[in-house]
């Protein structure tokens, strides 16, 4: 018997976390604070496919927020101007 022939050799582990923590790390890296173990655990924990999508969501978050400041910012200043 190769070792090839067992089963479960080959099947990666398992990665269990919810997607709020998942949301929670990818908030923590826009600041760009994170302790070394908090991080450490991420990368064993975190599902890749989750932190793209929590990702590309606060990218679109953080744009619309953008653009609403600056469209605050340009109404106020024409109003007062």
């Amino acid at each position: 018997m190769s070792g090839q022939d067992r089963p479960g050799d080959d099947v990666p582990a398992a990665r269990k976390t919810s997607f709020l923590r998942t949301i929670k790390a990818v908030a923590w890296s826009f600041f760009g604070i994170r302790k070394g173990a908090e991080y450490d655990k991420d990368v064993n924990q975190l599902n890749p496919v989750h932190v793209v999508i929590a990702g590309v969501l606060a990218v679109i978050v953080f744009v619309v927020a953008l653009v609403l400041l600056v469209n605050f910012v340009i109404s106020s200043g024409v109003a007062s101007g």
